[in-house]
């Protein structure tokens, strides 16, 4: 096997790793590039766990990367969300799909770029701190240190009690029946009392600027949208990093990806992305079913 067909090997994987990192399949894209220019010139028969080191590099790029990218997104109109991975309806969740969720993803962005390394290759992959020690230039013990403190940050984002399918299903059918009907009281029945909404139109798109929170706010705010949407809208069901969601199309285009979380019998949380900046990779595809290009591809 050649050095192209083992990147190519563990292509995947390295996607997850670096979109997990950065937030964005553009950015993830970037980084997997680099990472193989870097493999391209390596001492190849003196890599002897070729996953660990191109894992390593991988990791290394994004924290470099999320260190530029700093600025950009603390001067980001409204609340930043991570791009959107949308799969069809049905489709078998990622590993460990709660760790791509736009929740923990969202909470991540709060890490330093070390922590949320460590917390990554610790948590979803499932690393040993020696072997995360050399990636981020930390100690082992450091690295315990900086993963517990992460952990605790990340647990408030973790749904308590994972729906069944049952519940998933009979939640999800009842929040879009209640938002394409009106029913402003079914559709608070389905919430929690604390939920909270968070839109991105990243200034580009009309949007709320600042998360909503309370569940007869975002009610009357969802149903608000509905009512005044085009004729031409769309709703479309799907997978939404490895959570239920819906896309949404008018005129053809893809406009809006919604995505929610479900604990136990109700929506704790719900994400909104327009900015359409952040919808560029998701195409659509026979039967109107869009997919994000990289998982398409098979790259994430």
């Amino acid at each position: 096997m050649d050095y192209v067909d083992i990147y190519e090997t563990h292509r995947q994987h390295l996607f997850g790793v670096a979109y997990r990192m950065l937030g964005t399949v553009a950015d993830a894209e970037d980084v997997l590039q680099d990472a193989f220019l870097r493999w391209q010139h390596a001492d190849h028969e003196a890599v002897t766990a070729p996953r660990a080191y191109l894992t390593a590099t991988v990791t290394r790029l994004a924290i470099d990367r999320l260190r530029q990218l700093k600025s950009r997104r603390e001067d980001y109109v409204g609340p930043w969300l991570p791009e959107p991975l949308v799969q069809p309806p049905g489709t078998h969740p990622d590993e460990l799909a709660d760790a791509i969720s736009m929740a923990i993803l969202s909470v991540l962005e709060q890490l330093g770029p070390v922590e949320r390394a460590v917390f990554l290759l610790r948590e979803v992959f499932d690393y040993d701190y020696p072997d995360i020690a050399p990636v981020v230039e930390r100690s082992a013990a450091n690295c315990r240190k900086i993963f517990q403190r992460a952990r605790d940050h990340v647990h408030t984002a973790r749904v308590r009690y994972a729906p069944t399918p049952e519940q998933l299903q009979s939640v999800t059918q009842q929040f879009m029946t209640s938002i394409r009907s009106g029913d402003l009281d079914g559709l608070i029945a389905v919430l929690k009392d604390d939920i909270t909404l968070t839109p991105d139109g990243g200034g580009k798109v009309p949007s709320a600027r600042v998360p909503l929170t309370g569940s007869q706010r975002v009610a009357r705010f969802l149903i608000g949208i509905a009512r005044k949407a085009p004729p031409s809208l769309r709703l479309h069901p799907c997978m939404v990093n490895g959570q239920p969601g819906v896309w949404m199309e008018v005129d053809g285009v893809v406009d809006t990806v919604m995505t929610w979380a479900i604990d136990a019998d109700r929506i704790r949380a719900i994400h909104i992305i327009r900015n359409p900046d952040k919808l560029q990779h998701i195409t659509t595809h026979a039967r109107g079913r869009p997919t994000s290009k990289s998982v398409r591809d098979g790259q994430g």
